[in-house]
């Protein structure tokens, strides 16, 4: 099929449902086990937009079995030319703020105007906790259901540079496959808000109204990475409440900084539930694309980004290969015991186990 250098932005009439749900399946890696997938065909099927190779070759970006990792590595790079004429968003909220609904919400107004979503999830805490990003799967059941769209419940793993990583290029292989929304949510706790921010293109925060002082709590690192703020839940008895907590949030937005991109955050108010207040989102999200696009930002982001990762990459890497060397793991906790012990300083046994690492890696 041949690949459209078509902006994700442009609309189109129709919205496109499947028979059955397709939530991407997590249970391929039976599938790679009983047969050896072709990464050049998987790839090309990728190309192609077949939504079973996507949960095929993300499966193999997620295992951490070398041959596995090998097949991966082959198919980015067939999909890297295809990759990048998406909009990335991400989505943060703490748990309970309606994030599934919204995105459902979100999700099939996009598809009504023609677009294809995937939707990806960032929670390296959800192997251990079985927290429920994405967990409850009947809050998007509609989303689910559409031809036009791919959900992906969070990478497993504890560490959230390696969940971070997996699902960037995670992101490689949906934009290849045609899907020209990415919505990305995070759980909205610990550093997971900052590793979704250095892979998307619009940051947008969900808050509810009602819940005490408004800005009590919020963390100012989260004000300054949102591109937006969505007050939601704004319904019924909430709705005034909901109003008020906007024009507090206005209010503070004032008082940061301006921003690289020389864009002025919008709060908005909505009710996922409702479906109302979703429109216009969007439209904020149309008029920042078009404001970065112009201003050159958009490219500048972009190009930051890839630099992080490339970085990152290797950071993970080096950290991956130290530990997992036999002259560490032979002499890590004896090093640590001779620190307990006040044997020799905790800046002195580094450096000897570094000097272990050069010598037997």
């Amino acid at each position: 099929m041949k690949k459209s250098n078509k902006s994700a932005l442009s609309e189109k009439a129709g919205v496109s449902k499947g028979t059955e749900a397709h939530l991407a399946p997590l249970g391929h890696r039976r599938t790679l086990k009983r047969k050896k997938q072709n990464p050049t065909a998987l790839a090309q099927r990728i190309l192609d937009g077949n939504k079973s190779a996507l949960a095929q070759g993300i499966t193999l970006i997620e295992s951490t079995q070398p041959n596995h990792q090998n097949d991966a590595n082959c198919i980015i790079a067939s999909c890297i030319p295809h990759s990048g004429k998406s909009i990335r968003i991400g989505i943060t909220g703490v748990p309970g703020v309606g994030k599934s609904t919204f995105i459902e919400s979100l999700g099939m107004l996009l598809l009504q105007l023609g677009k294809k979503v995937a939707v990806l999830a960032v929670d390296p805490s959800s192997s251990l906790s079985k927290g429920s990003i994405l967990g409850d799967k009947t809050r998007m059941s509609e989303l689910t259901k559409a031809e036009a769209a791919f959900v992906r419940p969070s990478p497993s793993g504890n560490s959230l540079g390696g969940v971070a990583r997996k699902t960037r290029e995670t992101i490689v292989l949906c934009e290849a496959a045609g899907y020209d929304v990415i919505l990305i949510e995070t759980v909205g706790v610990g550093q997971s808000e900052t590793a979704v921010h250095s892979m998307v293109d619009f940051f947008l925060l969900l808050k509810l109204a009602g819940a005490g002082d408004q800005l009590q709590g919020i963390k100012r690192g989260i004000m300054e990475m949102a591109d937006s703020i969505v007050i939601n839940k704004a319904d019924g008895d909430n709705l005034k409440p909901a109003q008020l907590a906007r024009t507090e949030f206005e209010r503070a937005f004032h008082l940061f900084p301006p921003k690289p991109n020389n864009w002025i955050p919008k709060v908005l108010v909505a009710s996922a539930l409702e479906d109302t207040g979703i429109r216009p989102i969007w439209e904020l999200i149309l008029e920042f694309w078009n404001h970065t696009q112009t201003n050159g930002h958009f490219k500048r982001n972009r190009d930051a980004q890839n630099k992080h990762w490339v970085i990152q990459t290797i950071e993970d890497r080096l950290i991956q290969d130290f530990y997992h060397s036999p002259g560490i793991k032979d002499g890590l906790e004896k090093t640590l015991l001779a620190v307990q012990n006040k044997e020799t300083s905790p800046f002195a046994a580094a450096e000897r186990l570094l000097e272990v690492f050069k010598t037997k890696k």
